[in-house]
């Protein structure tokens, strides 16, 4: 199951790099080669001015400086345009292992989480708070917010444990809560689990109490193929076999060995139920299944061997 790649549109890049190219020159105005340096004075005297920690929101009138909302709003962009650096990194960095990848979700998770937490640090200290106060007074703070955050927590500490020990990674195949879908995200509070639909089930870290990771054991496509009761067993059962050797030289991908007939498995009341396993991998499965559905269809009319309508079994198991 193959995640379609998310694509950042034209016009953001082109926001993403005007932003840059002005938070540059900001900080460093000598970029503005074709300005005379008068006008780089001016821009330095700014970021020196609204880019520190250490100047009130007032002017020297007493009066409200608007040139501190520019500011703010220039922060944010350049921390916007950051988060979308980071975003289009990761959707191009293809690293080869899940774990990896797994890793890499996370890393990007904690850069957006930290860009977010600078630009409302930041903003403030421009605004003329005392950030060394906040920060000491988050001790006792954090005790109160603490009780009511307990969740939150305990979904970080979740998604850390899932993450080191290994349990799953981005790409797995997974059943969680009777969802079976591929882990698409894993982040440090939640994680996100796409079906074969394209439907997108976020859940959270400390939710995740009955996991079973499908990625890690080989799976079996099982089908019950019903004949008449008038059919020549033995006959019915020697195109069956000659017909599963063709279908794995047929489709090597999804069959790595010669799928197997098991034998009859039951004896129900109009029809013989046969029984054939294929162990393929988990992404495959619902492949192997309707190939195996297609061809000893194709088989059985071929060589005149009665299904009856209404005794047609497919299902999957373990």
């Amino acid at each position: 199951m193959s995640k379609e790649k998310k694509k950042i549109p034209v016009g953001k890049l082109i926001a993403v790099v005007i932003i840059i190219m002005v938070a540059a020159c900001v900080i460093e105005p000598s970029l503005l080669f074709f300005l005379s340096p008068e006008k780089q004075d001016v821009i330095r005297k700014f970021q020196e001015t609204y880019f520190t920690t250490r100047n009130p929101i007032q002017t020297q009138g007493g009066g409200f400086d608007p040139m501190v909302l520019v500011s703010i709003a220039l922060l944010f962009a350049e921390c916007w345009a950051a988060s979308l650096v980071i975003k289009l990194i990761a959707n191009n960095l293809k690293l080869k292992s899940r774990h990896a990848e797994t890793i890499k979700s996370l890393v990007c998770n904690i850069l957006k989480y930290a860009v977010g937490i600078y630009a409302i640090i930041f903003s403030l200290s421009i605004l003329g708070v005392n950030m060394v106060a906040v920060i000491a007074s988050l001790g006792i703070i954090g005790l109160i917010v603490g009780f009511g955050a307990e969740s939150l927590i305990e979904d970080v500490m979740t998604g850390f444990f899932i993450i080191f020990e290994d349990q799953i990674h981005v790409g797995d195949i997974v059943n969680i809560d009777n969802f079976r879908g591929t882990v698409s995200s894993i982040g440090i509070s939640t994680t996100q689990i796409t079906d074969s639909g394209g439907n997108i089930k976020i859940i959270n870290n400390s939710d995740i109490r009955t996991l079973t990771n499908l990625s890690d054991v080989v799976s079996v496509a099982v089908m019950d193929l019903c004949i008449s009761y008038e059919t020549d067993l033995e006959f019915a059962e020697e195109v069956i076999k000659k017909e599963l050797a063709e279908i794995q030289k047929k489709y090597p991908k999804v069959f790595k060995e010669v799928p197997s007939y098991v034998g009859v498995q039951n004896l129900s009341a109009s029809s013989v139920d046969l029984r054939i396993s294929a162990p393929c991998d988990e992404p495959n499965i619902y492949a192997a299944r309707r190939i195996l559905n297609r061809e000893l269809k194709l088989a059985m009319d071929r060589e005149g061997i009665n299904i009856p309508y209404d005794q047609i079994v497919v299902h999957q198991a373990k």
